[in-house]
């Protein structure tokens, strides 16, 4: 069995190697950018997990893998234009460092590529895998205009929330848990059972990224505290205040998220005083924790030997555990 270490090493080594570009260059070289820009790659080390705890031999999933990464960064090429995003992992984005059209390009051969490293899958399983992958690349899209809709929605209820969520971000790293179990041989009951494990600790992943925008803290946390508040972005907090505040809260609340003559501290200030008197904290820190159980139960159902599914729990953990 591997360490998550050392499945990240697997995959930054990939990476490197792969170096994707011919000419016209100045369409590859923002893809390389973005592809050395770090990040954890959580995604595609689960697909490495997911085949190893069914099979000793993980080189059949690593281009899968890549592929996995490569689409996510996509992703993230093309959403930092539609939030007009400056930063991205400490380095300007591609829009900001070269322009929107270029961005626009580059990500659309992203996509392209992704699918280039899953034709290299000789699996007997490839036809599943690839209509995995193309349901969840299609779902990414279907949570990113979700997220787009509600920024003209004064109130987004808890529901609508995490299902905008699950598709933007959880069915990634569903899908990315079923490809991999896919392609090491499991069969269709623990495929499925790691993909709900996927979904429920992608929701409480994203749950803790909304908690620490405004609960964290700005020296761990890498960047400033209470942006969603800033730009009235619509998150687990927003929602659930909305949902069981009385009236005149309410009406505070709102007035307050869109009103863009406040001081940045004194628009999270009044905001964050709004969700203390509500509980809001500890509201979403339960949720959280509700989802991390629901899915290490699903966990523990997968039909391989306790110890095999450990880097895979303490992986969950520490998603959920994290500070930034």
């Amino acid at each position: 069995m591997y360490t998550i270490k050392e499945f990240q090493n697997i995959i930054n080594q990939e990476i490197t190697k792969s170096n994707i570009g011919r000419e016209p260059f100045s369409l590859y070289h923002p893809i390389n950018y973005t592809l050395d820009s770090g990040g954890k790659r959580i995604r595609p080390v689960l697909v490495l997990m997911a085949c190893n705890l069914f099979s000793d031999n993980v080189n059949e999933a690593i281009l899968p893998a890549i592929g996995v990464e490569i689409f996510h960064n996509f992703t993230l090429l093309h959403d930092d234009i539609m939030d007009n995003a400056d930063i991205r992992r400490g380095k300007a984005t591609v829009h900001k460092k070269w322009n929107e059209n270029t961005a626009i390009l580059s990500g659309d051969a992203m996509f392209i590529k992704a699918y280039e490293f899953f034709l290299n899958c000789q699996s007997p399983n490839f036809r599943e895998i690839l209509k995995v992958f193309n349901q969840t690349a299609m779902e990414v899209c279907e949570g990113q205009q979700y997220d787009m809709e509600f920024e003209g929605k004064n109130i987004v209820t808890e529901e609508e929330y995490l299902r905008m969520i699950e598709l933007k971000t959880s069915v990634l790293l569903a899908g990315a848990l079923k490809i991999g179990a896919l392609i090491g041989g499991a069969n269709t009951q623990d495929a499925d059972l790691l993909y709900q494990f996927g979904r429920n600790i992608g929701l409480a992943f994203q749950l803790q990224d909304d908690f620490l925008d405004v609960y964290g803290n700005f020296e761990v946390f890498g960047k400033q505290i209470g942006g969603d508040i800033v730009a009235n972005k619509k998150t687990f907090l927003t929602t659930k205040a909305m949902q069981i505040a009385d009236k005149e809260t309410l009406n505070k609340l709102i007035n307050t998220l869109q009103n863009t003559s406040l001081e940045r501290d004194e628009k999270v200030n009044s905001v964050t005083s709004i969700y203390n008197d509500l509980n809001i904290k500890e509201i979403v820190q339960d949720k959280i924790t509700t989802l991390t159980n629901k899915a290490l139960e699903l966990l523990a159902k997968v039909d391989v030997h306790p110890q095999k599914k450990q880097e895979l729990e303490n992986l969950a953990n520490l998603l959920i555990d994290r500070v930034n």
